[in-house]
């Protein structure tokens, strides 16, 4: 049996049976048949913009691209453990191209603010990781009035990624990265309603959902900026001992914790989305562990066109972005930050 055979053979079994596919386990299996091994050093000038990217995953991606030489922007809510990140990601990496950016994915106000600001300042951006979420233990509403998870997950990144557009396409070509979760393939878009008001609480239900509609976006996106150097790409790490499975998922955790990958495995594959060649080949897939894998594992989670499209309309009508807005205009302002 030949080496590709035999590599595609191991991985579809470890993903159709989750547990070790998801696990360490599939990680450090499926690492031996990568041919292209690390990636190379990045051209100069090349930047990365990740949010969530003071702990876990978005920390470990930083640490990654600043190895490969980035210029990486570590977009944060709270400057203080921002800047205490990027010092022992710099002293890791040996790197002093890493900048501390405060914004509240969760507002759109402090969306607005930063984007702004960004495409003034920045110019050029290669790479944009969507990385930051959560998955509350009740159900909360933001200071706008979306609920939590929603506006963290998607609403925020929706905004934020179309503010950025012009500082992409001066980047091009660029990526767009956005981490979503398996968990998504056991839920349906809910278009009729997004936020999910009219059901119980249930925290992962309400954040695979979220991440249910980051993946639709992000085929929707790949589909509309067609032909603009942009392209769009969807994944998710596996299970990965974080900060937010500690907080969100204890049982999860103590019950899986030998399994679970370590922040960098977790990361590997966002790194590999956004500087590898073949991914800017095939935009617009769901990867995992470097390869592309179904969006759907059973016929009763998919949605119809139209709801695909509502929910694009939807995020538009809520986040106040038009596609006929413009560039974003540069406007002076202040650092906000959060808790």
């Amino acid at each position: 049996m030949s080496r590709a055979l035999s590599s595609g053979l191991i991985d579809k079994t470890l993903d159709w049976t989750v547990l070790p596919g998801y696990s360490k386990l599939g990680f450090r299996v499926r690492e031996r048949f990568w041919h292209d091994g690390e990636a190379q050093a990045l051209p100069a000038g090349w930047s990365v913009l990740v949010t969530g990217a003071s702990a876990g995953i978005g920390a470990a991606a930083c640490e990654r691209f600043a190895r490969l030489g980035a210029s990486v922007h570590m977009l944060v809510r709270n400057r203080e453990k921002g800047e205490d990140a990027r010092a022992r990601i710099s002293e890791r990496s040996g790197s002093d191209r890493l900048k501390v950016e405060v914004c509240d994915v969760s507002s759109l106000a402090s969306v607005r603010d930063f984007s702004s600001r960004f495409v003034a300042e920045q110019g050029q951006l290669h790479a944009l990781v969507n990385n930051a979420g959560v998955m509350s233990s009740t159900r909360i509403h933001t200071e706008e009035g979306f609920e939590l998870s929603f506006a963290t997950n998607v609403l925020g990144p929706f905004l934020l990624t179309n503010r950025l557009l012009p500082s992409l396409r001066r980047g091009a070509p660029s990526r767009v990265i956005n981490v979503s979760s398996g968990g998504m393939y056991s839920q349906r878009l809910c278009a009729e309603d997004l936020q999910l008001e009219r059901r119980e609480y249930d925290p992962p239900a309400f954040y695979a959902h979220t991440k249910r509609c980051e993946v639709i976006l992000t085929e929707l996106w790949a589909e509309r900026l067609r032909g603009s150097g942009i392209s769009f790409h969807a994944m998710h790490p596996g299970w990965a001992d974080t900060p937010g499975v500690r907080t969100s998922l204890p049982r999860f955790r103590k019950l899986m914790r030998p399994l679970l990958r370590d922040a960098d495995q977790a990361a590997d594959t966002i790194v590999w989305l956004a500087t590898a060649v073949e991914p800017a080949e095939r935009p617009g897939l769901f990867w995992h562990d470097r390869a592309a894998r179904p969006t759907h594992r059973v016929p009763w989670t998919r949605e119809s066109g139209a709801d695909r499209e509502r929910l694009w309309d939807e995020c538009a009508r809520l986040s106040g972005w038009s596609e006929d807005a413009g560039p974003v205009p540069a406007t002076p302002s202040s650092d906000k930050e959060s808790d």
